[in-house]
């Protein structure tokens, strides 16, 4: 069945305003068919009992040896800390990850789909949806859901070439070299914009992500607890150890009062 003559309805989102929302005849995909198992339109939205703050720090930059991705793992809710070990860099197949801020449920639902969706592509034809192609059919499939609770923000890291996607549960998509989202980005930004350089080393790329967030998580109170950081090139995407952040703190601590002295 193609594209445009699949007739869904998404949660809280008329038919009517879905198709006019968005014209999957001009989706780079024809013959790919969107999830059939998303929400019911009858599912009701249901007040939240009391306000859910939430905060992450992750980022994602291309240098000459790939994309690397890095993330905290402190998964917030309100003022505590839900879960102080969280996976927020989601592979989704062999050369693409996702690093994923928002609301856990969503981001983890939502990259199911994504993944799903990709390797029944790769079924079909034979070959890997480009990162660009994967990008457009994660926004087109969020952008129906615009207005709703629904709170997704991922970044898209890719080696179809190095690529790099920044696509949001409104349905924004924007391509770029350098992407950090979440409530310690400001910190990471003072990082990545004085230090990131096309010409790194993987060793050099490494170290700069993981300063900064570590930084972020040194200022922001919803960051925090360990490090991930990802390597995606030619090969795949390669996961480096996670590593406790506190044990940073300690040894800068060190650092700074041995200089003092």
């Amino acid at each position: 069945m193609a594209l445009q003559d699949l007739p869904i309805q998404f949660g809280q989102i008329s038919t009517v305003q879905s198709c006019g929302a968005v014209s999957y005849q001009d989706s780079i995909l024809p013959s790919l068919s969107l999830p059939t198992s998303l929400p019911l339109a009858s599912s009701q939205s249901v007040p939240l009992p009391f306000p859910m703050s939430h905060g992450t720090t992750t980022l994602a930059f291309m240098f000459q040896g790939g994309v690397l991705a890095a993330a905290d793992t402190r998964s917030s809710c309100s003022g505590l800390v839900a879960c102080p070990a969280a996976q927020k860099i989601l592979p989704v197949h062999s050369h693409l990850v996702g690093t994923t801020s928002g609301t856990s449920a969503d981001c983890a639902l939502w990259k199911r789909i994504l993944a799903r969706e990709l390797r029944l592509y790769q079924l079909r034809h034979g070959r890997r949806l480009s990162t660009s192609g994967a990008a457009k059919l994660l926004s087109h499939m969020l952008h129906p859901f615009k207005g709703t609770e629904l709170c997704v923000a991922a970044t898209l890291c890719g080696f179809s070439g190095p690529s790099l996607y920044y696509v949001c549960s409104d349905g924004t998509r924007l391509q770029g070299t350098l992407f950090s989202v979440g409530s310690g980005s400001p910190y990471a930004y003072s990082i990545l914009d004085q230090g990131v350089q096309w010409g790194l080393t993987v060793d050099e790329a490494t170290s700069i992500a993981r300063e900064a967030v570590y930084r972020a998580t040194h200022r922001d109170a919803y960051s925090g607890n360990c490090v991930d950081i990802y390597h995606i090139s030619s090969k795949g995407w390669t996961r480096r150890s996670r590593e406790d952040l506190k044990e940073e703190y300690y040894r800068e601590k060190e650092r700074q009062e041995r200089d003092g002295m």
